[in-house]
């Protein structure tokens, strides 16, 4: 579902607390898309047939969203979604073709005076010759799908939302810890690729390296999925690039995973600036969601795959409603409180 996308905007600085810290990564979004591209990307998975002319294919798609036209085929264009795709369905069509032929044709060419970017016929529908001459007159492409109306609507706005949706970029090393989600993030050179062959060991699968590619939408999780000219691949200092998949089998490596966690190594003269208990989490804000953040310092000795894979799974736990530093704090101020030995 790959798009071009417009250059890299910043979004607005947000304030944080102590315990918060945020991508400075820029954010890319989708401003629009042509007709063209609309039709050139999606033809074969929305089952799309070119009827009318290409005069329109460089109107543009500026709302992921789509719309049946409706009311506005009978007059009503108070509240008309013009800036979205009109999908014309079985109820649309046989208003328009009941209709004397100059009454229907007067309707379709108000609705194509509209700054629509396209009309779909839902269902395999066409139009007479007329509706189809005054569309390419008004510079205005039609497209014809077999698919019902609602599942072309809901195929359609997944692929629109998907396309349009913020993406970002983060250094760093993206695995999937039993269905948890982590970025593995830290400075060049603090075991980032030597860590991971040590959880792919243990079961983890690869999902990107290096370079982690986000995408959100609104609303959603965060997903993250890895460059295709890097997929499945790993740098390792010393041994160069490594081909994960061939070394460990196709279960090792996976396509895209929701994030769910950001660890970040640190090394050991940072351990005065970490906070022993979690009694104050920290977040990483990746596209406008503030996600858990771990801080594991780097030192000889420490089983690092071992302490992310445990960090995966207190998150995990976390889920299920249970916070181990919460709960321990909770039964401790109980002790104090009851005066009992503690």
């Amino acid at each position: 579902m790959d798009v071009p996308v417009p250059n890299p905007s910043e979004d607005a600085p947000i304030l944080l607390d102590k315990n918060q810290n945020t991508s400075k990564a820029p954010i890319r979004r989708l401003k629009s898309m042509s007709v063209r591209d609309f039709y050139e990307s999606y033809q074969q998975s929305l089952q799309l047939v070119l009827v009318g002319s290409e005069s329109g294919f460089e109107r543009k798609i500026i709302e992921p969203e789509l719309n049946r036209p409706g009311l506005a085929l009978a007059g009503f264009y108070t509240y008309f979604a013009e800036q979205r795709i009109q999908v014309i369905g079985n109820a649309e069509h046989s208003y328009l073709t009941c209709l004397e032929t100059k009454d229907g044709l007067a309707r379709f060419r108000e609705l194509c005076r509209q700054a629509v970017p396209c009309l779909i016929l839902a269902r395999g529908h066409s139009l007479p010759k007329a509706f189809m001459d005054e569309a390419h007159r008004l510079q205005l492409s039609i497209f014809q799908t077999e698919m019902a109306s609602m599942h072309f609507l809901n195929a359609a706005t997944i692929r629109l939302q998907w396309a349009f949706a913020p993406t970002t970029t983060e250094h760093g090393s993206m695995v999937d810890i039993h269905g948890i989600g982590v970025l593995l993030r830290g400075e060049s050179g603090s075991g980032k690729s030597e860590t991971v062959i040590g959880l792919i060991d243990r079961g983890a699968t690869l999902v990107a390296d290096d370079l982690v590619r986000f995408r959100r939408i609104e609303g959603g999780d965060i997903m993250g999925t890895s460059k295709e000219v890097g997929r499945n691949h790993m740098e390792v200092r010393g041994l160069g690039l490594i081909n994960v998949m061939a070394l460990y089998g196709i279960g090792a490596v996976r396509l895209e995973k929701a994030l769910n966690v950001v660890i970040t190594l640190r090394p050991a003269d940072d351990i005065h600036q970490l906070e022993r208990l979690g009694l104050e989490p920290k977040t990483y804000r990746i596209l406008g969601l503030d996600l858990p953040h771990v801080e594991l310092l780097v030192a000889p000795g420490r089983d690092l795959a071992k302490l992310i894979e445990v960090a995966a799974m207190d998150v995990k736990l976390k889920v299920f409603g249970h916070d181990t530093a919460v709960e321990f704090n909770n039964r401790l101020l109980r002790k104090l409180r009851d005066h009992r030995d503690v």
